[in-house]
């Protein structure tokens, strides 16, 4: 009952998750995207902070899905065997390593390089700059993110059907 719980519970904070990068995929960047230099740095910078201020419904899906996910892992690991083991490890692998990782090692030191900007002072060069070195290698890790999101959770909802 527990175990069914934490995965019930990791889905669907995983899917909210998926969800959240797909915006970002196809929303949010493509948007702002067209913006010129100046405010598309500003725009980011904006969004940015408000999960920067620790928002706690962001904080919450982001930080549980990867915390409820492990500990349906662990918990699961001694409970479900076979093609079930198998969904749930590859989910967690997948999730870990293809959504959480690349957060951690890429989008957000990269999100904390353009907060440190004062986009305003800058000139314009320094701007196209800024936002050269920014927004293709953000959107890249994005869109991997995006996709490690949702094959991990497909296969937790895969997993889900089977009991």
């Amino acid at each position: 009952m527990v175990f069914s719980l934490l995965l019930l519970a990791a889905t669907l904070l995983c899917g909210l998750t998926a969800g959240l990068v797909f915006a970002f995929a196809i929303v949010a960047l493509p948007g702002i995207g067209v913006l010129p230099d100046r405010e598309f740095l500003n725009a980011f910078k904006a969004m940015d902070r408000i999960i920067q201020n620790n928002h706690p419904l962001f904080g919450l899906v982001w930080v549980g899905s990867a915390l409820l996910l492990i500990a349906a892992a662990v918990l699961g690991f001694g409970q479900v065997e076979g093609l079930d083991r198998g969904l749930l490890l590859g989910a967690t692998v997948v999730y870990l390593v293809g959504v959480q990782v690349p957060t951690v090692a890429v989008n957000i030191p990269l999100n904390n390089r353009l907060q440190a900007y004062d986009v305003d002072r800058m000139d314009e060069g320094e701007r196209r700059a800024a936002r050269a070195a920014f927004e293709a290698r953000w959107n890249r890790w994005n869109r991997l993110r995006t996709v490690f999101a949702i094959v991990a959770t497909a296969l937790l909802l895969v997993l889900l059907l089977r009991f």
